[in-house]
């Protein structure tokens, strides 16, 4: 007999289809826990937890000094990328930081140090600056890489924890995290550092930014998409150009202006002098306000109103729409800085591109 069965003290007999059949007896059902869900306690821990890593954030503050100019300074001056890596939660970090020095106008390139040791390492080139993260700064995972940097004489900056650490030893410039507690009761879960270690990302993201002058003009570059891509738009990328604006000249008739009108569909038509100045502007309310039997006889000049509202094609789409709905207009016509009128911007156009 098998020792599974050779205690049946406690089973359960029972005669099914003529057969005596011995079932061990049920497993005893533990209690449900119970969970207390105490909102104060809740709102306790993550005012705590977010008040540890604002501590962080004012030491990191803080201790900043020229190691995070020098730093600065040799990523400004790369010629190739920077390649930030890490492993774990620094490189989930890391991740962030590369897109953000990506989108401000700094090449940088995320590598996984791991990969990096079966063959990524062919992506590092000599012009690069490697930007290593690791709080405790004895990531094993990160010492080819780190050997890779010494051999060929690229230059390494450590964003760690550890001042005396490995990574620390082999770095040409250290960004030293404070040290601070971390927000996790066991002191375990990265929390208070990857917090640091993000924001010291930024700040060099954005260092890098003003350095270099980056403008809106160029984050809109690279950001076409999504919602700040729309805000960023500029009048001369959405504008009518060249024969698809409206316009006349003072000297013309009115029915000549009707019919620009009524071809370019957009209630209106610039005037425009010979040299290419507009002058005025005839709506379709100028229309009502004129009609009688003498009005397509009539001149141009006698009919348009002077002093139309006008924008500049460096203007951004937003503001451009915001002086519409001010003026309670539906377009403006486009100016260089001779006043000639290169475009026209319909508050349609607006809409199309998603500004609004």
């Amino acid at each position: 007999m098998s020792a599974r069965f050779a205690d049946r003290t406690n089973c359960r007999r029972a005669v099914v289809n003529d057969s005596l059949v011995i079932e061990p007896p049920a497993a005893a059902i533990p209690d449900e826990p119970t969970c207390r869900f105490d909102g104060n306690a809740d709102l306790a821990v993550a005012r705590r937890v977010i008040r540890a890593e604002i501590g962080g954030l004012e030491s990191l503050a803080s201790t900043l000094d020229e190691a995070f100019q020098a730093a600065v300074t040799a990523c400004a001056m790369a010629r190739g990328r920077i390649i930030v890596t890490g492993i774990g939660k620094s490189g989930h970090i890391g991740h962030k930081i590369a897109a953000t020095l990506a989108s401000t106008g700094t090449p940088a390139q995320f590598i996984h140090p791991v990969e990096a040791s079966h063959g990524d390492l062919g992506m590092i080139g000599s012009e690069d600056v490697i930007l290593a993260l690791s709080n405790s700064g004895e990531t094993s995972e990160l010492a080819d890489i780190t050997a890779y940097s010494r051999r060929f004489n690229i230059l390494l900056i450590a964003v760690t924890g550890g001042a005396r650490s490995t990574l620390a030893g082999a770095a040409d410039i250290v960004l030293l995290l404070p040290a601070a507690a971390e927000a996790c009761p066991m002191g375990l879960a990265p929390t208070t550092s990857t917090t640091m270690m993000m924001a010291l990302g930024d700040a060099l993201a954005l260092a890098l930014l003003e350095r270099k002058g980056f403008s809106s003009a160029d984050f809109q570059r690279f950001h076409p998409g999504g919602r700040i891509g729309r805000r960023l738009l500029r009048v001369g990328d959405i504008m009518h150009e060249h024969d698809a604006i409206p316009l006349v000249s003072p000297a013309a008739r009115m029915s000549e202006a009707i019919l620009v009108m009524t071809a370019k569909s957009f209630g209106c038509v610039g005037v425009c002098e010979p040299d290419g100045r507009l002058t005025g502007v005839i709506t379709d309310g100028d229309l009502r306000r004129h009609m009688g039997d003498s009005l397509l006889r009539e001149t141009v000049r006698s009919v348009m109103h002077r002093n139309p509202k006008t924008i500049t094609a460096a203007a951004l789409a937003a503001d451009a729409l915001g002086v519409m709905n001010r003026l309670a207009i539906t377009s403006l016509f486009v100016v260089d800085e001779s006043s000639r009128a290169i475009g026209f911007l319909h508050m349609h156009d607006c809409l199309r591109a998603g500004v609004a």
